[in-house]
């Protein structure tokens, strides 16, 4: 195979020659300096996630903002990355990882410094969805930049690095989101991107060197992707709007049709395009598509339950930012340790047991989620926080290196792009469908509750405002006047309505976890040397 040793063509930007002596090469290119500046990079990504997670109850409250503006600040960015995530790294493989990465970071901290300045709710959406446009560039290209410059053997290792920076700054995001929101303001959790953006953007045009795949792609699929990008807008959009709607509603339906009908034209347009956009001889590879299968099952419980979770420590026990971040170390910090761990364990005995295991770790951990309610101590929730961490982490790990390994390194860019694809939809399915459950359950027992207690009975507008406060745990403040043994009742039936329903969205979250076990039981390691351009 030539695939590692990439010859220069003519136009192309900076290639990878093969294997020099480091003291010729330098710093550029070198695997291990590549890996630090995509973290820096793929952090600053990370840290937004969770930073924004806890900072959504300040923008409601400071902004006006309704629950489906809350869920819109999430979704409107997981529908631009779903959209895009594919075609940006099919840009990578076309134009140089390099390229797209540095756009993607200087595109990313732009976004979020509009973010901050943005002073309504509807601009705050709007510039989400251009930061997941930006990290539909960045995510692909840093995966792509780890396969062309780490060889098979080692590949499964910096993954693990890889997996645990994401853990560090996800454990980092809500204590830091915390302490700035409630010290300084909600706007402040994305400035602090600026700094990370500059820092990644600086290391990147000094050490990252662009790798160019001896076949890679000469043409850019134009149709493939307007075909792939409906299809996908369509997907995600009738998954945002399903609760909404209802998921018998036409317009859900239709929605899903068209979804359908236009992935049904893509894939007819890919077997006749000169060089399409996602070849599908690709999925021939059954340990491929199995790790895309396990990605959105496991975003799908991951992404979906961690929505509630915030919402469940700041309004059902009453805990500051800070105070809600903290109690999420366990889980994050067991990512971190893990993550490396499960690198180094999948690269001696494969990924099919550590994946297999992880899942049924993740599953025991959901149903004991299920189990949580008002009461819950510190004890309780950490344990099952932990748990999930120490599951999650072989997972990310195992199902990105099975993605990206088994696909050619011409394809580096496009197999990112799927890997990152796969984690978006998970997580927007995750979060419509387990939206809808617990909307569902409470709906129906905040009702049997207040029936059953000595609350005055609701009329129908005093009833629609009760479900939308209880399906984010806030208790609605009593009356002036109201004696105190009626407004705890009235908070006990709310905290009650929304811990029912949250304990019913982790119990098909934990059965969704079950079923991705079985599908991991078809995985398999990459077997394609990559050839890194120096020593590692």
């Amino acid at each position: 195979m030539r695939a590692h040793t990439p010859t220069t063509r003519p136009g192309h930007a900076e290639q990878s020659p093969g294997p020099e002596p480091r003291s010729r090469r330098g710093v550029r290119g070198h695997p291990w300096l590549t890996l630090l500046t995509v973290a820096l990079g793929v952090t600053m990504v990370a840290l937004d996630g969770t930073i924004v997670a806890i900072a959504n109850p300040a923008i409601q409250r400071d902004l006006g903002a309704s629950l489906a503006d809350v869920q819109w600040i999430t979704n409107g960015y997981l529908l631009a990355l779903a959209v895009s995530l594919i075609t940006a790294g099919k840009l990578g493989d076309r134009f140089g990882h390099r390229q797209t990465f540095l756009a993607g970071v200087v595109g990313f901290a732009a976004a979020s410094a509009a973010i901050a300045l943005a002073g309504s709710v509807s601009l705050v959406i709007l510039f989400r969805v251009v930061q997941g446009l930006c990290g539909a560039l960045l995510m692909p290209a840093a995966l792509g930049l780890l396969r062309a410059s780490f060889p098979a053997g080692r590949l499964n290792a910096a993954i693990g690095i890889w997996g645990a920076v994401i853990g560090a700054s996800t454990a980092a995001g809500p204590i830091v989101g915390g302490l700035l929101v409630e010290h300084v303001s909600w706007e402040s959790v994305f400035y602090i991107n600026v700094p990370v953006g500059l820092v990644a953007l600086g290391t990147g045009l000094v050490l990252l060197l662009d790798h160019r795949a001896e076949k890679a792609p000469r043409s850019f699929d134009l149709p493939g992707v307007v075909l792939l990008s409906g299809a996908m807008f369509c997907l995600v959009w009738s998954l945002i709007k399903a609760p909404e709607w209802s998921w018998g509603d036409g317009r859900t339906l239709g929605f899903l049709l068209l979804a359908g009908l236009a992935f049904a034209a893509f894939a007819l347009w890919e077997t006749r395009a000169r060089e399409p956009l996602l070849p599908l001889g690709m999925f021939r590879s059954v340990p491929l598509s199995a790790g895309t299968v396990l990605m959105v099952l496991m975003a799908f419980g991951f992404m979906g339950g961690l929505f509630f979770v915030t919402f469940y420590l700041q309004n059902v026990h009453g805990m500051s930012p800070v105070e809600s971040g903290l109690h999420l170390l366990p889980l994050t910090a067991m990512m971190i340790v893990s993550s490396p761990l499960a690198g180094t364990l999948i690269t001696r005995v494969g990924p099919r047991g550590p994946l297999v295991g992880a899942m049924v770790l993740a599953a025991v951990a959901m149903f004991g989620m299920s189990t949580l309610d008002a009461e819950s101590g510190t004890a309780v929730t950490s344990l099952w926080f932990a748990l999930l961490g120490l599951g999650l982490a072989p997972v990310m790990v195992g199902a990105t290196e099975v993605i990206v390994g088994n696909a050619p390194l011409e394809h580096a860019g496009v197999a990112g792009g799927l890997q990152q694809s796969a984690m978006q939809v998970g997580g927007s399915l995750g979060t419509a469908v387990l939206g809808a459950v617990m909307a569902s359950r409470v709906d129906a027992v905040l009702l049997e509750k207040w029936a059953g207690t000595p609350l005055p009975p609701l009329g129908e507008q005093q009833a629609e405002r009760l479900r939308s406060a209880a399906e984010v745990g806030v208790a609605p403040p009593a009356p002036e006047g109201t004696p105190p043994r009626v407004a705890e009742a009235m908070t006990e039936v709310v905290h009650a309505s929304f811990v029912s329903g949250m304990g019913l969205a982790f119990t098909v979250a934990g059965t969704v976890a079950v079923l991705a076990a079985g599908v991991a039981v078809f995985t398999r390691r990459g077997r394609r040397d990559t050839g890194s351009a120096v020593h590692v």
